[in-house]
């Protein structure tokens, strides 16, 4: 290879690296920061396309113009009513002032977390250290948060950074807490739950003694009814008896003393002792039933 072909070469490779040390492009997620010897130069490019600066002179500093997310690390805090709270928080942020963010915040948006973490644990516990446990773990929570996003990005504001939003992921009672409320809030599901079975019991007792004297009642009502019905049909029953019977005198006379003879000789191991010729045997004498002569 001859020395005009390497100077070729040469040639060519320093104006290529010129080339990439001149010019840059500018993604639409992205806003970028010109810095000459380490000072920012003029305002940040957020309009995408392609872009030259001064090679060798100038750099470029890139920061995310998207909406981004933080969670922060879990941290504890007391209530107002002094009760402990397990929380676990998160926000969303952007940045909307490039340069004074490279400004205030030299080591990017890795320390700008350590600060977000910093101020988001510090305002909720200034905000929820006021208000019972019950605010917190209710809908009244929603415009606590909004009080705390407010005051986070009224101190971010001045990073050149905007908080969008903070919000409480999961709160819950530490540990060593949570079994003695479990342990006291089941008992009292258990005295509630004797309780609504104390009222069953009573309000069981009273519609059984209801229906037991609705029974009763129903019960003599119609015992009533049929005596008076069995009073009537006796009544009935002996009318036509003894308008039958006063037909003939002496068919009455012998069907009486056949029932007599009935009841007495029916039922079976009766002992009587009379004498055979007394009026109870009459018919035994003669069937025609005449009357015993008087001694």
């Amino acid at each position: 290879m001859s020395n005009r072909s390497i100077i070729a070469i040469i040639a060519l490779a320093v104006v290529a690296f010129l080339v990439t040390q001149t010019f840059y492009t500018v993604d639409p997620t992205k806003q970028v920061l010109v810095r000459q010897f380490g000072a920012i130069v003029g305002e940040p490019k957020t309009e995408p396309g392609l872009y030259a600066k001064i090679p060798l002179v100038q750099d470029i500093q890139r920061i995310d113009r998207r909406l981004l997310d933080y969670e922060a690390a879990e941290f504890e805090i007391i209530a107002g009513d002094q009760k402990r709270l397990v929380v676990d928080a998160y926000a969303r942020y952007k940045i909307v002032a490039a340069k004074l963010f490279a400004q205030t915040v030299p080591g990017g948006e890795a320390t700008l977390r350590g600060l977000l973490d910093s101020l988001i644990n510090s305002e909720i516990r200034g905000v929820l250290s006021s208000v019972p446990l019950h605010a917190v773990l209710t809908d009244q929570r929603a415009p606590l948060m909004d009080d705390i996003t407010k005051r986070v990005n009224a101190k971010t504001k001045e990073l050149g950074v905007e908080v969008v939003d903070v919000r409480i992921k999961r709160a819950d009672l530490p540990q060593a807490n949570s079994q003695s409320v479990f342990n006291r809030m089941k008992t009292d599901r258990e005295r509630e739950a004797g309780q609504l079975r104390a009222e069953g019991d009573e309000e069981k007792a009273r519609i059984t003694a209801t229906a037991d004297r609705e029974v009763a009642v129903f019960k003599a009502d119609a015992g009533l009814k049929a005596q008076i019905a069995m009073g009537g049909a006796d009544a009935e029953a002996t009318r036509i008896y003894a308008e039958a019977f006063n037909r003939d005198k002496d068919f009455y006379a012998f069907y009486r003393r056949m029932e007599a003879y009935k009841q007495a000789f029916g039922a079976g191991g009766s002992t009587m002792i009379l004498s055979p010729d007394s009026d109870f045997f009459r018919y035994f004498n003669d069937p025609a039933g005449p009357p015993l002569p008087k001694k």
